[in-house]
């Protein structure tokens, strides 16, 4: 909620990085008064790319020690142009429970709840589509299929819809989509493609705690940019972190590798409106966010409202923006 509320004030004024450092601002000195010793598993980036929220830091006022997944802006770029879906989202697990991986892409595969047990990332995605359609039983052409719009994934638009299916193409920000997968009616009913592993390692939690499913497995840079210079390096820089956390690129990550029990939470507030949750609403001093709060031992999906008075929460932040 913090983060969702001091970003939002930039809503539309194509300051994404800044709407990112109030976010990510915001996360972190709501932590310091939470009673756990948390560690971020994934976050902003590393240590040297991160001022705050980056893999390895520790958050918390003290506790039980968890591990920590955030994204304190998920669409920092439908924030800046005023655009639906931006929403601020965070996954905690009991201290093991969640991969830790590098910032570098990942290839994804997630179905619901009906879906589940029915996807193998290494087949085609024809199979993969047939046999959640048969799980389901819907016909091929009653499957949605939400991916990101990228020219990396022209080949499996062609395969889906020639295949019959139908696509639900986004511009950024496929943890929510994953969380829609796992909501009867919502009409998503997969969600495949490459995106970035802490979006990733997010859905999964979404997944773990809601009853779905998903298979992942992270690519180096340069599978997915091209083999240029510049990408064999970073992609040499992947590996080795990949290395160092016991994680191997290209190896198929099932979900109980990716969230590895079901006991954790997962929660996410809209910054924008959505298909699930409303965006921020202002009048005068008061402000009103939308939270889902999914618990995973009890497969519980809660919807939180709030409303919030801006003068006792973010008088600070007013002065640093001058509004």
């Amino acid at each position: 909620e913090a983060a969702a509320r001091r970003s939002g004030r930039l809503l539309g004024r194509g300051q994404k990085d800044e709407a990112d450092g109030l976010a990510v601002d915001a996360m972190r000195q709501a932590f310091d008064s939470v009673r756990i010793s948390g560690t971020v598993v994934i976050g902003e980036g590393e240590i040297d790319e991160a001022p705050m929220l980056y893999i390895g830091e520790h958050v918390g006022a003290g506790g039980p020690e968890v591990d920590i997944a955030v994204d304190p802006i998920e669409g920092t770029n439908l924030i800046a142009k005023g655009q639906n879906g931006a929403i601020a989202v965070m996954a905690i697990a009991e201290k093991g429970g969640l991969l830790h991986a590098p910032d570098m892409y990942m290839e994804k595969i997630c179905v619901g709840p009906r879906g589940a047990g029915a996807i193998d990332i290494t087949k085609s995605l024809t199979e993969n589509i047939q046999n959640v359609a048969a799980k389901m039983g819907r016909k091929v052409d009653e499957i949605n299929l939400v991916m990101l719009d990228r020219e990396r994934h022209y080949g499996l638009m062609k395969e889906a819809r020639d295949l019959g299916a139908r696509i639900m193409l986004i511009s950024d920000g496929d943890v929510n989509p994953a969380m829609e997968c796992c909501i009867e009616g919502s009409g998503v009913h997969m969600v495949v493609g490459t995106g970035g592993a802490p979006e990733g390692v997010l859905a999964a939690a979404a997944l773990k705690c809601a009853g779905g499913d998903m298979q992942a497995r992270l690519l180096p840079r340069n599978e997915v940019k091209g083999d240029t210079e510049e990408n064999k390096k970073i992609a040499s820089d992947e590996i080795q972190r990949c290395a160092a956390l016991g994680v191997k690129v290209n190896e198929v990550l099932k979900l109980e590798d990716l969230v590895r029990d079901d006991n954790l939470v997962f929660t996410a507030t809209g910054i924008t409106n959505g298909d699930l949750l409303k965006g921020i609403s202002r009048k005068g001093n008061l402000a009103s966010t939308e939270t889902i709060l999914i618990r995973g031992k009890s497969c519980t999906i809660r919807k939180i409202q709030s409303i919030h008075y801006l003068d006792r929460k973010d008088s600070e932040i007013y002065k640093i923006l001058n509004i």
